[in-house]
């Protein structure tokens, strides 16, 4: 079993945030893939389902996006599983809007909510960091992350995200490699 957790902040009114854009991604793997209906458990919501074969658990950490990690840890020791089981998706502010970056390990880069996880298992955990673009000057970071897409925004939102979706089956079977040279293809406009 496999659990992947999108990132973001509980409530309606945060829904359209770049910050909630984990959230978006697990949405929308729920809904191609038929998952179960989302339901509470370890502080969050989630989803149950197979993809490839494979046996997941989708989390929506309900517990602000700076505590995600309680949410995280809970269900990683609920199942007896290590970091290795765990993959998240995430705003990245150091990559362009909708790219996609798969890593395993490494630093919080100043985001609280992967700084929570760290915190409460570990830093060893695969990272599906999506782009949402740097606003440009440090000052307007806040606002940028805490801001909604824009309406011009939406359409490569939901292309990315779809294709984040659509090839999740790689991240599934471990070929991160191949889950983002699949993506980038969906993605790379026609010629």
């Amino acid at each position: 079993m496999q659990i992947f957790a999108g990132l973001g902040n509980p409530g309606a009114s945060y829904a359209l945030h770049r910050h909630n854009i984990g959230f978006m991604a697990v949405d929308t793997i729920a809904e191609m893939h038929r998952f179960d209906k989302w339901r509470l458990r370890f502080q969050g919501l989630v989803a149950e389902g197979q993809i490839g074969g494979e046996k997941l658990l989708l989390l929506k950490p309900a517990t602000w996006m700076n505590d995600s990690g309680r949410s995280v840890g809970e269900a990683l020791r609920f199942y007896k599983l290590g970091p290795d089981a765990l993959t998240v998706f995430y705003d990245e502010l150091d990559l362009a809007p909708n790219k996609v970056r798969v890593k395993t390990g490494g630093g919080a880069a100043g985001h609280n909510g992967i700084r929570s996880i760290d915190a409460h298992v570990g830093v060893d955990y695969r990272r599906v960091r999506l782009g949402i673009g740097h606003p440009g000057h440090r000052d307007r970071v806040t606002g940028h992350v805490l801001g909604n897409f824009a309406k011009a925004e939406m359409d490569p939102l939901a292309d990315m995200l779809g294709a984040v979706a659509a090839e999740v089956s790689w991240l599934a079977a471990g070929d991160d490699a191949r889950f983002m040279n699949e993506v980038a293809r969906r993605l790379a406009p026609a010629d």
